[in-house]
């Protein structure tokens, strides 16, 4: 059968005029079983929702993940790469080898209800707002969907799920490369939570972090002051000059940080003080200065108020880069996919949200369609960037939120706790397993990613992580 034929019976099965099994095609069998998950699935995701652990503590999460593969028929290797909520999870034998990644650590400072107002959860103090309880499920429903097929069929190749950890700050995915645990695979796909369903070549920022700790002499604040040295003041000291550093960084750098510790009380000169930064740009060697740029101020700030200063480099990502060639196999699965419709409990839901989002013109109905194929420049960071230097890898984004939700926002967890969430999920099972099952028999289709790849990234190029040799953090949300 022709892929041509292929995608106009996925199209019939997607407007409910062919059952998915009249034809006996591999993809529509991919669709079935991905069908016939969805209670599964949705069980998986919203458990996690619950759950919402933050990185390298996703203990619950990480297993019922592994649990859901091992009881599908997967090899299952766990605490991988020095992580003990990290795992590998594989099928099959000989052929090629293709990753998919899952992710599943919540946001930490930010709750909410499944609810389209407003409304912490006292039990909590996390959520997922960025989606990766969805994501992390998502993919390991195609994985199982692409193994029942490869058992069906006899198809070569080995099948592997990444559980990766602590993408928000934690790096996870970094330490599984510099692990070697991507040295013999040849594509990854991946997927995200967003507001709409695209399938781009993408990129994104590199980014770098780090806790600066200030250490001074503590002293009674009014009887004795010029007996202390105030651990605070280094923070306030780097800050300033970091804030005097914007006006003179190159376009489409981003700084950003909080002070996660600057005494207890007014009256005593803290002797203690920490500030968490981030520092972003889209070219490794430019983030590489600026960053020099930082610690420089850091020392300056030490040596102007008579404190110590010690940095901690926290996590480090390269800027993902993009493949044409799998974004376009991509593209066309998702397309063939396509979005979903809200259901009327949906709709109001939706149109809730849609109020908090204030005088904004709305955008509902991008559930429904897919964007066209276009380059993404990305304004946000992540460890997927240092997957894709090592071994081609593309993915993409389906609208588990309301049209107009911004990442890392109360809304995002709240339509992530709904079959809103479920049903962009769903989405994005289905391309990753069509998308799979072509790569997996497509041996041209590989070979030209794996020349893009190549020239891409230079033929000269020798892969280092941002963040050195440091062992993964992880106590890092503790």
């Amino acid at each position: 059968m022709t892929r041509a034929l292929s995608y106009a019976l996925l199209l019939l099965i997607a407007l409910g005029t062919l059952p998915v099994h009249a034809a006996g095609d591999p993809r529509a069998m991919l669709l079935a079983d991905l069908e016939a998950q969805q209670p599964r699935l949705g069980s998986v995701a919203l458990s996690l929702w619950d759950w919402a652990e933050v990185g390298y503590q996703e203990v619950k999460s990480s297993a019922l993940l592994q649990e859901t593969l091992r009881e599908a028929g997967f090899r299952v290797t766990s605490g991988v790469a020095g992580m003990p909520t990290a795992f590998v999870a594989e099928y099959g034998e000989g052929g090629p080898v293709l990753g998919i990644l899952a992710e599943f650590d919540a946001l930490p400072g930010i709750t909410q209800t499944a609810s389209p107002e407003r409304m912490l959860r006292q039990d909590r103090q996390a959520g997922h707002a960025c989606g990766h309880h969805l994501f992390g499920t998502g993919s390991v429903g195609a994985a199982i969907a692409l193994k029942n097929l490869m058992a069906e069929q006899g198809l070569p190749g080995r099948l592997r799920v990444y559980g990766t950890p602590a993408e928000e700050g934690g790096s996870g995915k970094v330490y599984m490369v510099r692990a070697g645990l991507f040295e013999d695979a040849d594509v990854v796909l991946h997927w995200h939570a967003g507001d709409r369903n695209a399938a781009n070549p993408a990129t994104s920022l590199a980014n770098k972090s780090a806790r600066v700790r200030f250490y001074g002499q503590s002293a009674h604040a009014a009887a004795a002051p010029e007996r202390g040295r105030s651990a605070l003041d280094g923070v306030e000291a780097m800050t300033f000059m970091v804030n005097l550093m914007r006006e003179h960084v190159p376009e489409r750098t981003r700084m950003h940080y909080v002070i996660t510790s600057g005494g207890k009380a007014p009256n005593v000169v803290p002797d203690f003080a920490e500030v968490y930064l981030y520092v972003r740009h889209p070219e490794a060697s430019v983030l590489a200065g600026l960053w020099d740029r930082v610690l420089a101020t850091a020392k300056a700030a030490a040596l102007g108020t008579g404190t110590e200063a010690e940095v901690e480099v926290m996590h480090g990502n390269h800027a993902l880069l993009p493949n044409e060639t799998l974004a376009r196999a991509m593209h066309q699965n998702l397309s063939a996919v396509g979005g979903y419709r809200y259901s009327e409990a949906e709709l109001a839901f939706a149109l809730t949200i849609e109020e908090s989002f204030g005088d904004r013109p709305s955008e509902l109905g991008l559930e429904q369609t897919v964007l066209p194929l276009r380059f993404d420049g990305g304004a946000g960071s992540t460890d997927v960037g240092d997957v894709s230097w090592v071994v081609p890898t593309t993915g993409l984004r389906t609208a588990t939120w309301v049209p107009g939700t911004s990442a890392h926002s109360w809304q995002a967890i709240a339509a992530g706790g709904t079959s809103i969430g479920l049903k962009g999920m769903m989405v994005a099972a289905k391309t990753l397993a069509l998308t799979g099952y072509d790569l997996l028999t497509d041996e041209a289709l590989r070979t030209a990613a794996k020349a893009e790849f190549i020239e891409r990234r230079g033929p000269n190029f020798t892969y280092v992580p941002l963040l050195g040799d440091r062992p993964p953090p992880l106590d890092y949300r503790r």
